[in-house]
Order: structure tokens, then sequence, then C-alpha cells
């Protein structure tokens, strides 16, 4: 049973894999690879971004003492309060995924918090609150095994990849520097970038009180030190990849190294995360079909003997992928800068 198909030419792809790999690339670096022009790439972009196809959006990484801490929650919500719930939580900050799901809870989120009280808050002080609310079980996510959301898009030849590095000097840039401290205007040039990843120095600078150079240079130490988690996605209903599903697993703790990069290997895998709970791993994918969820965690079995599956659900809409939020039709409507305390 199909879902969604897409309606992504494989041109549209290709840029937005490229804008994977370099996510400021001028149009003139991206057209030397892609064999359009630079104004024919542009526009291509802006038709994408403008009708809610795609985006391009850079969240904050934190590192040693200052990570942030993730928690899958689940919410169980009275009869018809499901969608009013998910539209108010995907206006929080503290979230980088909703999805209303099949199975024993109406909603899984994704939150973000600074620490443990920062999360007992939100969820004492907002989500437990809302009316509706029934049930809310948490998941604290005690090592993110990859980055959310991460893409699998791989539509670039691997020739066009080598030259997209080369023009971009990609290899040289990632992690040549030490993980860097954020200041003030790296916080503030990094939440103007959460809703467009590819918006100007000159726009930046106006923005921020600073010059474009100080733009350009924070930028680069930023991305050089790995302090940058960009997000260049299809919206997932026109991808060929619309259904959100997450697996819940059991796996002997001796086991997990070998099956975290078993799972990741997987092209329907997005997030592993190891958890607190009944439970020791959650897996998040998207999937092509409603039938391809037997078969990935057949999949699972095969690549990593030691798992068991303890649970599945499948989103019946997604609200919100990190900080972008989704309509009912399955477009992105507008982001949420997300927590950056």
């Amino acid at each position: 049973m199909t879902t969604g198909e897409s309606v992504l030419g494989e041109a549209d792809l290709s840029l937005i894999h490229a804008l994977q790999m370099a996510p400021r690339a001028s149009w003139t670096q991206l057209s030397a690879v892609l064999g359009a022009s630079p104004d024919t790439l542009a526009r291509r972009w802006e038709h994408l971004t403008a009708g809610g196809y795609a985006w391009s959006s850079l969240l904050a990484a934190r590192h040693g003492a200052d990570e942030m801490l993730y928690s899958w929650v689940e919410l169980e919500c009275a009869a018809g309060t499901s969608e009013a719930i998910a539209t108010e939580v995907a206006g929080d900050r503290q979230t980088l995924g909703v999805h209303q799901v099949t199975g024993d809870a109406d909603l899984v989120l994704l939150v973000i918090s600074p620490d443990l009280y920062a999360l007992d808050g939100y969820l004492a002080g907002r989500v437990r609150r809302l009316p509706g609310v029934l049930r809310c079980r948490t998941q604290v996510v005690t090592r993110m095994h990859n980055r959310p959301y991460r893409s699998r898009i791989e539509q670039l030849t691997p020739g066009q990849v080598q030259h997209l590095t080369e023009l971009t000097g990609g290899d040289r840039r990632t992690r040549t520097r030490a993980f860097p401290n954020l200041s003030a205007l790296d916080l503030r040039l990094i939440a103007e970038l959460s809703g467009d990843a590819r918006r100007s120095a000159a726009e930046l600078a106006r923005q921020c009180a600073t010059s474009e150079s100080t733009v350009r240079r924070r930028l680069d130490v930023l991305a050089a030190g790995g302090a940058l988690h960009h997000h260049c996605l299809p919206a997932p209903r026109f991808s060929g990849r619309p259904m959100w599903a997450m697996v819940t697993t059991d796996v002997p703790p001796l086991e997990v190294p070998a099956t975290v990069a078993a799972l990741a290997r997987l092209p329907q895998t997005r997030l592993v995360t190891s958890v607190t709970g009944p439970h020791n791993l959650a897996v998040a994918m998207w999937l092509r079909t409603v039938d391809e969820l037997h078969e990935v965690t057949s999949a699972f079995v095969r690549a990593a003997p030691a798992l068991r599956i303890a649970g599945t659900s499948l989103a019946l809409r997604t609200h919100k992928i990190g900080a972008q939020v989704l309509g009912p039709d399955g477009r992105r409507t507008h982001h949420i800068r997300p927590d950056t305390r």
C-alpha cells in the first residue's frame, strides 16, 4: 500500500543532494556541478522552498557539558484532541519532531532541552497541562548514534560529489578545528539560519548588527568546528518516502555497538538512539509504503541477530520535522526557532 509519491524530479533531488553537501555553496559553484545555469538553479530552489516542498536549515550542535538532551515523549490524548495538541506542541521551541501515530500512544515527540531539570519543567509546566493530555511517557536519549533526521538522498554521481567537494573545499573545512565556544552572535546567526540556511551574509549582517566579514568568518569557524547540524530535506510526502515509523527494540548491552552499525547501514534508517525505559534502542525511519515496515523489521533481525523487536508505530501525520512545521497537505508552512539555551 502506498501513501504518497514523489513529485520531485531528478533535477530537484540533485539540487537537494548538492545542498546537503554544501549548504551555502554559490549558485555558480552548484552550476558547475549540476549543469544548469545559476539563475535556473536559484529559480528552482525558490520554487521548492516557496511551495514548501523542500528546505535548508542550520541548527546548533552542542559539545561536552553543553550538549543538549534529547527525549522521546509519547502522549495519550482524549478522543478528538490529538490534532489540536500536536498543533500546540509543534509551535514549541523544545520540539524537533511531532508525529501523530498508531499504537498505544497518540503522539510521539522528539524533545530537546538543556538538561533534565529543563525537560521536567517543559513536560510538567507545559505538556501535561494541555487540555486532552491523559498520559505522558518519556524515554531519555542516552546516546544519539547519528544526527537527527539526516538525509540519505544519493542523487549525484561520484564524479559530481568529488567535483562539488573540490569546488567548496568540503573535506578541508569539515572538523579541521577544535569545537568552538558559541558566542551570543553565533547563537543569533544560527537562529537566523534555522529557517533558511542560504540567507546571505549581507542579510545576516544587517539582522545581527555586524559586518559581512564577521558573519563569514564566524560561519566558517562554526562549520569547521562541527558546531552546525545542517538539515536540507524534501517534504516527506513528496519525496517518495512519506511514511515515518518508529521501531523499539531490545538489544543486549554488549551487542549495541555492532547492532547500531548494522542498522545505520539500512537505507530506511534515519535516527538510532539508545534510550531509558523498558527497551534500550529506538529507531526512527522513513518508508516508501506501509508494507515496507514488515520488510525493514525483518531486515533489522537479519542484520542484527541479537536484536528483538519490541514495538512498532506508524505516523498518520507528521506535524513537525526539526525546526520546520508541516501543514495538513504535508508541505512546510513555517519554522520555529529551536531552543538554543
